[in-house]
């Protein structure tokens, strides 16, 4: 399956708890972390819900 690598660029301070949550389950927690995850509706769905805090490259 293909891939999607994800990095953060948003700091997750003033954010609401489910949105910390959500950076946590896709791997990412601190400014500038890269993570490598399959391309699936689940993660694309949690991609959509920080999508201001995250860059994602094919």
């Amino acid at each position: 399956m293909a891939t999607i690598k994800i990095t953060q660029t948003g700091s997750p301070i003033r954010r609401t708890s489910d949105q910390r949550a959500t950076l946590i389950g896709l791997g990412l927690n601190k400014m500038h972390r890269v993570s490598v995850l399959e391309d699936t509706p689940e993660v694309r769905g949690m991609i959509r819900k920080v999508r201001h805090m995250v860059q994602v490259e094919g």
